[in-house]
């Protein structure tokens, strides 16, 4: 800095107003090397009291403060006349539109962002400054004509070294928005016109192009609203490209007339930046699809020019089947991929006016201008599906995909949007359990399906709010001894004026909504809760057996449940027994092994229930702790029939004693089932020959031996509890009775507990009795 420069910046009084004192500091130690003389405030108070005091020539005001802030000292000090022309600076670290037109209709007059650049902070500092100058030199203009063109000629030469320097497009414009005065250097480079060819707007022929184009340019500088506002418009450069531009004019009135100041400042990076936020907002990023947001806009738009032009509109919603398995399979950056290819498929199945949307995952969209009207949807759904059934090329690798589609119609089916948008996924859901790879077209009966569904999720949340569940069990036999070797938990829902609700109706929706897994859970510690009850009241020991859904396997921290209801109950862990599907135990196989590890750490003992309807692989048998297989209940009802059912069963039973695991038949419900079983050498069976499901009460009737049973003896069979009377033997050490068949009525006669039993198992509700029963 010069001499002449230093005393001049000695000169100025710059008040900092800030409530943090670092950033106070801060700016004092930028500005003080330029010769300025700084004055602090902490507070907007503060502030008024400092320029009363030191009347500063620039004020570097921050915005948010408590008490009083910047919009409020602002508007104080641009009321009053004496103190309206100081230049403010707002210093903030907000830079949204909103802020900075508040700001700049409060009065500021420039924007430093923080942090501070110090660069930045001289220059709007100097320049203000010197604009300051020239205002304060307009407002005194009252000599004669000739020295008033004299000075203001040297103060526009001054100012123009000034001008030159900022970032900004500068303009004088005269009173009568003829011509323009002066304009500084980054003005000719943003606009690609001369000095020479702004100065000669209306003073000498110009080609005409260039002409009009200035005259716009001057008309947007003058013809902005009144007073200091802020007007966006997009003025034409000399080499035709048009550029977005904020212009910020002020009248300064002189000694014969008054002159616009306009300051044009290129937005073009704030409207790339506007633009790429609008992209985000509104762009899927991975595909480049339009989002669930612009997806639903698009809908909207549609919609009202199909009322207007008598269109039809379809929307089809597109969910991939089994797209899980490709991101478990060959990673997430493959399965990316292939969403992509997946819109780039479904753009080319459908025409320009027509629109596809990703709506997150493996869900897309697609909206169809229809003229013939569901004929053409169907057209396009073939088309999808004949697409996307060819291989997809993923690396090294090729990948075959299928979509379940759901359509629905406009405005036959609805004629809102969002309305559309949930027939046609109800739709999708519909074509996904018709077996997935097809297309479902909404139908109202759907929408009452779907509302009775709806019904029913909210009844199941109160049921678990509630305490409505309850759980049954069901006894396991020893086919060997005939002995009760373990019982099965059975979940029943206790629903009011209903009665006890079929799980056939109530599990799947517990498994589609989550719910299954806190219900899941409520089960294993209500179990574990039972045992310890049976075990105090000296009935003995009981293993029990849990159903885990597969959602609560793989989704869930089962252990972790386990170990909670162990605890809380202090039960043997032996005495629990979990049972898993065989599809559950191949997803993520390497997790699932980590997890039955842990389980059998623990001691829990773990089964494969409805084994032969899976994979029923060896290779994968051998690899997981399992300590015993269920053979499914379709195999059990044909073993003294269809000839593969029976070579189902001996496999089974076979395969299990060869890797040392228990044989478990379900379901039976004949004496011929009986007998075939414990022929081939079966280890257990439950079903109706023995008994149905009973609730715990009816449990420790059977297990105090109150209940005379059946019995075996050598070369008897054993009969079915509902079928006779029977006689208990003397209960055994572990709780568990010997039972023997008794033949001779007196006997039966004195069997009032076997009556009872059968009694009370008569008066079971039918729902609970249920041969087809889902487990839990």
């Amino acid at each position: 800095m010069t001499d002449t420069a230093a005393t001049a910046a000695t000169a100025r009084t710059i008040l900092i107003v800030d409530d943090e004192v670092p950033n106070r500091k801060l700016l004092e130690a930028l500005l003080r090397p330029e010769g300025y003389v700084t004055v602090t405030a902490g507070s907007g108070s503060e502030a008024i009291t400092a320029v009363a005091l030191h009347q500063p020539d620039l004020i570097l005001l921050d915005l948010m403060m408590p008490g009083m802030d910047g919009y409020e000292v602002t508007r104080a000090l641009k009321r009053d006349s004496s103190t309206s022309n100081i230049p403010i600076v707002m210093v903030t670290a907000q830079t949204d539109r909103t802020t900075l037109l508040d700001a700049l209709d409060a009065g500021v007059e420039e924007f430093l962002t923080k942090p501070v650049n110090r660069a930045e902070l001289w220059l709007r500092v100097r320049n203000l400054l010197r604009l300051k100058d020239l205002r304060d030199l307009l407002d005194g203009q009252n000599a004669s004509l000739e020295c008033e063109v004299l000075a203001r000629t040297a103060e526009l030469q001054r100012f123009r070294t000034a001008m030159d320097e900022t970032g900004d497009a500068i303009f004088l414009v005269a009173g009568d928005g003829q011509r323009f005065i002066e304009v500084n250097a980054t003005a000719t480079r943003m606009f690609g016109y001369s000095r020479q060819e702004f100065l000669g707007l209306g003073l000498a022929p110009l080609p005409a192009t260039t002409q009009i184009e200035l005259e716009r340019l001057r008309d947007a500088i003058v013809g902005g609203p009144a007073g200091e506002k802020l007007t966006e418009a997009r003025i034409r450069r000399k080499d035709g490209l048009h550029l977005p531009v904020e212009i910020h004019r002020r009248s300064q009135p002189s000694v014969d007339d008054s002159i616009t100041v306009g300051v044009v400042r290129d937005i073009t990076e704030r409207e790339e930046a506007h633009l790429r936020l609008y992209q985000m907002a509104h762009q899927d990023a991975l595909t480049g699809l339009p989002n669930r947001t612009m997806f639903f806009e698009s809908l909207a738009k549609t919609l009202s020019q199909a009322k207007k032009n008598d269109w039809g509109v379809a929307v089809l919603y597109v969910d991939l089947d089994h797209f899980k398995t490709v991101n478990d399979t060959h990673g997430h950056a493959m399965g990316d991929t292939l969403l992509i290819e997946v819109g780039e498929r479904l753009v080319q199945c459908v025409r320009h006016r027509d629109t596809v949307g990703r709506l997150g995952g493996d869900e897309f969209a697609v909206i169809l201008i229809l003229n013939e009207r569901h004929e053409g949807a169907e057209v396009v759904v073939r088309n999808i599906r004949k697409k996307l059934s060819a291989p997809f090329a993923l690396g090294n690798y090729e990948v075959s995909l299928t979509a379940s589609i759901g359509v629905t119609h406009y405005p036959e089916n609805a004629t809102d949007p969002e309305l559309l948008i949930a027939y046609a996924d109800t739709a999708m859901y519909r074509a996904k359990q018709a077996g997935r790879d097809t297309h479902c077209v909404f139908t109202p009966q759907m929408n009452v399906e779907l509302l009775m569904q709806l019904s029913m999720e909210a009844a199941l949340r109160k049921a678990i709010e509630s305490d409505q569940f309850v759980v049954y069990y069901q006894p396991k036999v020893d086919l060997e001894t005939g002995r009760i070797s373990g019982l099965e938990a059975l979940l029943r829902w206790q629903r009011p004026g209903h009665g006890l609700v079929e799980p056939n109706y109530f599990i799947p929706i517990l498994e589609e909504t989550g719910m299954i897994i806190e219900v899941g859970s409520w089960v294993i510690a209500t179990v574990c809760n039972q045992i310890r009850e049976w075990s105090y009241a000296r009935l003995g020991d009981m293993q029990v057996s849990v159903n885990v859904s597969g959602r609560q396997f793989i989704n869930h921290d089962l252990d972790g449940d386990v170990a909670v209801a162990l605890s809380a109950s202090g039960i043997d862990a032996a005495l629990l027994e979990l049972e898993l599907t065989e599809s559950s135990l191949m997803q993520n196989t390497e997790s699932t092994i980590a997890t039955l590890l842990a389980l059998k750490a623990r001691g829990v003992e773990l089964s494969i229930d409805d084994f032969g309807t899976g994979y029923s692989s060896l290779a994968y048998l051998q690899r997981f702790p399992i300590d015993k297989v269920k053979i499914d209940i379709a195999f059990v009802r044909s073993i003294t029939g269809a000839l593969d059912a029976v070579t189902i069963a001996q496999t089974i039973i076979q395969m299990a004693h060869s890797l040392n695991m228990k044989a478990i038949a379900e379901g039976v419900e004949t004496a011929e089932q009986h007998a075939y079983l414990r022929h081939h050498g079966c280890d257990e069976f439950q079903g109706y020959f023995f008994s149905r499901p009973l609730p715990p009460e009816e449990v420790g009737v059977l297990l105090r031996g109150d209940a005379l049973l059946f019995g075996q003896g050598q070369g008897t069979e054993l009969a079915p509890l509902s079928s006779v009377g029977a006689r208990s033997e003397e209960p055994a050490s572990n709780g568990v009775a010997t039972v023997r068949r008794v033949r001779d009525e007196e006997t039966v006669a004195r069997a009032p507990g076997a009556r009872r039993l059968h009694e009370a198992s008569a008066k079971i509700p039918r729902a609970s009795v249920s041969p087809t029963s889902w487990r839990v």
